[in-house]
């Protein structure tokens, strides 16, 4: 697709899929969203009570859903997983790459474990979900592609979804650890989509910006320091608008961040001349923001 091409709508029903870090905030918003449009998933995440709730609201919306207990940054948890789906779900067609930790601060004085676990449930283990998932992904599209023989269908790709963050487009202080991390699973979107092209597996990359989750209440920033937060229905909607239209690359941070994100593009430095009168009040807002 060049650039002046418009992206075809993807019928976005009946999907059949993972999604991680299922059981609160976005990752409960999105299977109780899918739900609605008769989604069969199978819901992961460490605390199985929080993943039972999440499967109950699923029910409700009119979906299906089991839960998998598992640590996804354990040796051989995606494997785990991905036979987990193929037995529950048969065919999988959705991968929600949604896990993802935080910890902010001054880099020296962030733990080494924070560190490691930051890479390992933000970078590696959507990478290595992905990865084992890939075939399935893969046979679903093609699947798809060949009952669909005279091509006047809703394209019905295969959806890998990798939850970035409005930070690897504005990566800011405090949070280097953490930005490396999104920006990284945003390379990883990119590439992934290159590679994967004309297979019918669509690749797109969500940069949420703040949003009123349990993972953004150890955090004292607000409005006042760029932080504003959206509702977490009201980008969940937009999300899966964009999807549906065929978007690869979806941001629904707040039209103020976006702006400093265009700066940051254009002149880097004068991002960091913005920030520095901030820097001491939002060190002392943020040094509790922790979800691991």
């Amino acid at each position: 697709m060049t650039q002046t091409e418009t992206p075809l709508p993807i019928d976005m029903t009946d999907r059949s899929g993972v999604i991680t870090g299922a059981g609160s905030g976005i990752g409960r918003a999105l299977a109780e969203r899918f739900g609605r449009r008769g989604a069969r998933l199978l819901l992961v995440g460490r605390r199985e009570q929080a993943l039972r709730e999440t499967a109950s609201a699923v029910a409700r919306a009119g979906g299906a859903a089991e839960v998998l207990a598992a640590d996804i940054t354990v040796e051989g948890a995606e494997e785990k997983v991905a036979d987990t789906a193929r037995t529950v779900l048969g065919k999988v067609d959705l991968l929600i790459n949604n896990a993802g930790n935080v910890r902010a601060g001054r880099l020296e004085e962030c733990d080494v474990a924070d560190v490691r676990a930051m890479v390992g449930l933000n970078v590696t283990a959507p990478i290595l979900l992905t990865r084992a998932l890939l075939p399935d992904l893969r046979a679903a599209a093609q699947s798809e592609r060949s009952a669909d023989v005279d091509g006047l269908g809703l394209r019905r790709d295969s959806v890998v979804l990798g939850i970035a963050s409005g930070m690897a487009l504005l990566p800011l202080p405090f949070y280097a650890t953490y930005a490396a991390t999104k920006a990284g699973l945003a390379a990883f979107g990119h590439a992934l989509r290159r590679e994967l092209q004309g297979t019918g597996v669509h690749v797109a990359t969500w940069y949420p910006g703040a949003t009123a989750t349990a993972m953004m209440d150890s955090s004292g920033a607000g409005e006042d320091l760029g932080f504003g937060r959206r509702p977490v229905e009201e980008v969940v909607t937009d999300l899966l608008d964009a999807l549906g239209r065929g978007e690869h690359e979806i941001n629904t941070s707040l039209s103020t961040r976006r702006a400093m994100q265009r700066l940051h593009v254009s002149d880097p430095l004068a991002v960091d001349a913005a920030l520095g009168p901030q820097l001491s009040q939002l060190e002392s807002a943020v040094r509790n923001h922790r979800s691991i």
